[in-house]
């Protein structure tokens, strides 16, 4: 077995947020669905991002976002993403780098632009997503590095990812590299849009190719199709080996074989924006999992990075989380 050079490797859509506020009479106008993620054109893209208010750039994508999350709380991390060799491709190579995640991938020289995605939050704090995939799902295999993949202890899928065949590709692949290494597999199911669209995929990709399950409570009811939480959870038991599910101010509920534990919510009291909670919360998790904490240690973890996330703009950390690590050790 190789040496182990990473806690995780995130292979996802290399995208640029653009975060601002918005009232729900912006969101009725342009015809928005709020709370959710909705992918749009190029010239959508265009026309929304000139009708928004000034707003936050900064590098995102769901993946990308968490091994951000990782390296704040002090882990090592790795990402694997696609961008064009535009301006805004740039930018994101250069702010992931600076963030001391390794990021090789070769950008593209033709085709579509980079990846960004127009995020609107309202004054209840939820976000309203427009995504522009643009160069992100131009993933392959090829850009799938072997040695990365198997130098780490985990290897991070995004959902929103799973669409374009070659993409699936560079899934399979990677989990095939992990798991012949003797590494672990996690995956999120990004948002229940995803999992409508790709059900019978994911149960198949749950089943025989993920270790580390994470899921907020509508993405697991939805892909058991589930009445309730609590039949969604009976029916994730044996299918995963480990599965994380959160449920906002409820806390998350680790099912691991046939135990479960119910870990409190850390009580955050200045809501501002839930953008990347979910990111953060399974930073959390892999980095308590890769560093040896039990599971439960691991989720309080993770709840600790999504409550410093959720009480500021922006999908990543503002506060370093290792300093929050070592003010509040778990």
């Amino acid at each position: 077995m190789s040496e182990i050079h990473h806690d995780a490797v995130g292979i996802g859509n290399a995208i640029v947020d653009v975060i601002a506020n918005a009232d729900e009479a912006f969101l009725i106008r342009h015809g928005l669905a709020k709370g959710g993620m909705t992918l749009i054109d190029e010239a959508r893209a265009e026309s929304l991002y000139a009708a928004m208010a000034a707003g936050i750039e900064s590098s995102g994508g769901s993946a990308a976002n968490t091994i951000a999350a990782l390296a704040s709380l002090g882990g090592t991390g790795g990402f694997i993403g696609k961008v064009r060799d535009d301006t805004l491709g740039k930018v994101f190579a250069h702010d992931i780098r600076a963030g001391g995640i390794a990021y090789v991938t070769a950008p593209a020289t033709d085709g579509k632009a980079t990846a960004r995605c127009l995020i609107f939050v309202t004054p209840d704090a939820q976000r309203t997503m427009q995504t522009f995939l643009g160069a992100s799902i131009d993933l392959g295999p090829d850009d799938i590095q072997p040695e990365m993949i198997a130098q780490a202890s985990y290897t991070y899928l995004e959902g929103y990812l799973w669409d374009p065949p070659e993409c699936k590709k560079a899934f399979l692949k990677a989990a095939k590299i992990a798991h012949d290494a003797g590494r672990k597999v996690a995956l999120s199911l990004s948002d229940a849009f995803c999992v409508e669209r790709h059900r019978a995929d994911f149960l198949d990709l749950v089943t025989d190719h993920v270790d580390v399950l994470f899921a907020n409570e509508a993405e697991i009811t939805s892909l058991f199709q589930a009445p309730n939480f609590d039949e969604a959870l009976q029916k994730v038991r044996g299918r995963v080996g480990l599965a994380a599910l959160t449920r906002s101010e409820k806390g998350s509920v680790i099912v691991a074989g046939d135990d479960v534990h119910v870990v409190d919510a850390i009580r955050q009291d200045r809501l501002v924006d839930t953008t990347g909670a979910g990111d953060a919360y399974a930073a959390g998790f892999l980095f308590g999992l890769a560093r040896g904490r039990t599971v439960v240690e691991s989720a309080r973890i993770g709840g600790l990075a999504a409550a410093e996330v959720i009480s500021h703009f922006g999908a990543r950390p503002k506060t370093p989380l290792r300093d929050l690590l070592a003010r509040h050790p778990v």
